[in-house]
Order: C-alpha cells, then structure tokens, then sequence
C-alpha cells in the first residue's frame, strides 16, 4: 500500500498555497517532491506529518489515515536545523532517540555506528554550532532515522553540501531505501532528483503539474534531447536551422540539442553525413527533469536556485 495524498487544498489568507495537490509514493521508494521555493512542497510535507490540518484532502499509508498511525512511523528531516546547537552531538541523539522509546544503550550505539558511517564519530562530544553546516546536516539526518521509521520525509536535504558530503547522504538514502524504507524528499535541485528519484512528482503554484516514474516524466514533453559531436571546430554551426531543432548547450566537447516531437534524429545524422563532417558522438536520450520542469513550469530552473529562510508553521511558505 501506498502513501496516497488525494485532493490538498490549503490558503492562508489571500494565497491559495495548495490547488487540489495528487500525488502516491509506493512503498519502498525514493520520491523527489520538485518545485520552486513557495511552490508548495513544506505545506504538503506538513500536512503529511500531521503538523497542520488542510482544508481540504486527506492523506493516507498504508490504506489508513496518516494521522491514525503511531508518530515513530515518520522521520521528518526540515531544511531548517531541528536541533540544539549547544548541545553535545551524541547525547542529543540518544535524547532524540529515547523520545521515540529506543533504551539509551541502543540509541547510543546506533548513533556512534552512523557517526563513524559518516567518518564524524570525533565530533561526538562537541557542541552542534561547532561543527561545519555539511556536518550539522549529517547529524540532523541521523537523528531523523534513530528509530526506524517507515516513511522519511526530507526537506531540501542537499541545500549547502559539498560534493562529498553529498555523495555521503545520497548513499544512506539509498540504503535506507534497499532496508525498505520510503523515501520523499523536497528539492530545487533537479539533477539530484534525476540521480536518485525513482519517481517525482513536480509542484508549481500549489498544483502538480506532472507526476509519475522519472523516466515517464522526463520523457511526457514528446521532445528528445541530442548529445552531438562533429569534427567541425566548435561544433556545427547549421544545425540550429534544422527544422525542430534548438541549440540547448554548446559546449567544447559536444553540443546539447532538443528536438520537438515528431522531429527526426536521424536526418540531424544525414545531414552531417551529407556535409562531409565526421561525426564524433551521437547520442538520442530524454530530456532531463529540468527540460520538464522549464516545459512545465515556463522559467528557468536557475531562478529558483536560492534557498529561502523556513519561516514558523503558522505562518511557514508554501
């Protein structure tokens, strides 16, 4: 069975934060939950948690209610620090970890084991503040997975990490998803989501606008996307007079196209062919979760590559 969120309206004041929001996780899974900061990703994970009521729509595991399953079924991850930055990392863990019933023994050893997982164990006995904000993020997710939830629900997880730091966190999402365990995780940052996500759903004004199995997403504009390479000294210069052809990126080593539906890769092929020019890569694939997300959402990912501040839940963005 399924996490099924059906139908989410939610307005505060004059701002409809949630249109008829739709969406279902299988169990098991990772889940990218994508949008713009305000689109209305934090709005839907809290109603998920049961931290606020929406007006309209119901949210489900398993069949049930969200709300008639225990609170230990959830781990929350917020973009904002739920922590104490004054408190020594591992006894704040073993406290987190014994609000949800777990012997402090256990905690305790559990935590250390994830603490050495994210080569951080020397930090044990320091204060939060004193450790860098990759580090505080570590910390803060293995508060999040203590006690064994079912479901993680993590918003904007990779704001701020450093490549190794990054690569760290993407592995335990995928462990914890190989120990069963269904993952939703919010982001702006689509290429993540096309690593790791086995299903997205993409969020823009309070409504999805396409949802479904990464690749059925990427590949719902009907375009096609052309990694292209010809001995032509940086990259053929006709292509882009080619009928349903447009110049995505032109780089050194090759140049990105998009083809609109019903466009023929192969003639891009019979034309350089024809011309005489050795052709040096040729690759059809789909598009990417950010072609979509422009198709879709009509502006460019970049505009919503700045991280805003989490405000409180009563009066928190969409």
């Amino acid at each position: 069975m399924s996490l099924t969120i059906e139908g989410l309206r939610k307005r505060f004041g004059t701002v409809q934060a949630l249109d008829g929001v739709s969406f279902a996780v299988q169990p098991g899974e990772v889940f990218g939950f994508l949008g713009a900061n305000g689109a209305g990703k934090t709005t839907t994970m809290r109603i998920v948690l049961g931290l606020m009521k929406p007006d309209e729509g119901s949210v489900r595991w398993q069949g049930e209610p969200a709300r008639s399953w225990p609170r230990r079924t959830w781990g929350y991850m917020p973009e904002e620090r739920g922590l104490y930055l004054r408190m020594p990392v591992l006894e704040q863990l073993v406290h987190f970890a014994a609000l949800y019933g777990i012997p402090r023994r256990r905690g305790r050893d559990e935590a250390l084991g994830w603490l050495r997982r994210f080569e951080i164990e020397e930090h044990a006995n320091r204060r939060l503040e004193s450790l860098s904000k990759g580090n505080q993020q570590k910390v803060q997710y293995i508060a999040t997975i203590l006690h064994d939830p079912a479901v993680l629900l993590m918003d904007e997880p990779f704001v701020g990490l450093d490549p190794v730091n990054l690569a760290m966190l993407k592995a335990a999402f995928l462990e914890m998803r190989d120990r069963g365990k269904t993952l939703v995780f919010s982001t702006h940052q689509l290429e993540q989501a096309e690593a790791l996500c086995d299903s997205v759903a993409i969020i823009d004004h309070g409504r999805v606008v396409a949802a479904g199995a990464t690749r059925d997403v990427r590949r719902s504009t009907g375009r096609q996307a052309i990694r292209f390479a010809t001995s032509a000294p940086g990259g053929p210069e006709w292509v882009s007079s080619l009928p349903g052809v447009t110049v995505a990126r032109d780089g050194n080593d090759y140049t990105e196209l998009r083809m609109d539906a019903g466009a023929d890769p192969q003639a891009l092929l019979r034309e350089a062919i024809a011309r005489g020019e050795d052709v040096l890569r040729f690759e059809v694939t789909d598009p990417s979760l950010e072609d979509v997300f422009i198709d879709r959402v009509g502006r460019h990912v970049a505009a919503i590559d700045q991280p805003q501040p989490l405000a409180g839940v009563a009066g928190g963005r969409a």
